[in-house]
């Protein structure tokens, strides 16, 4: 892949993590869920596996519920691989402002349709375990 098209890729990652980003300040879970391909799947910490763009929905329905309304995703590594990109990265979670988690990802992208979307999302904290 030519440099230019690296960067191309890494400036449509990094514009789909501001959409997340804002979607997230919406409290917009369908917006959230449409980043995704239609069979997405989330690894949550302590988790099971949630599959396909309605369970992704909920899910992060689910988070905003409870009180989570900023994210702050930092991508540290990008690999490219024709219709695929693998991305490792730093998040910062939010909840009225306050710290609410922090730790790092791991995102599959996949280009469906002519976009890049998260194909698999799975993210571990850096806290301390509680308790």
């Amino acid at each position: 892949m030519s440099t230019s098209a690296l960067e191309d890729v890494q400036a449509t990652i990094h514009a789909a993590n501001a959409r997340f980003s804002e979607a997230m300040r919406q409290r917009d879970a369908v917006s959230l869920a449409s980043l995704y391909t239609t069979q997405g799947q989330l690894f949550p910490p302590h988790g099971e596996p949630v599959t396909g763009q309605p369970g992704i929905q909920r899910f992060w329905g689910m988070v905003i519920g409870m009180g989570i309304d900023d994210a702050d995703l930092r991508t540290g590594e990008l690999e490219v691989h024709e219709d695929t990109a693998i991305e490792c990265g730093h998040y910062v979670l939010r909840a009225g402002g306050h710290l609410a988690d922090e730790g790092k990802y791991l995102v599959v992208w996949k280009q469906s349709g002519g976009a890049w979307k998260l194909h698999r999302d799975i993210w571990n904290t850096s806290q301390p375990p509680k308790g």
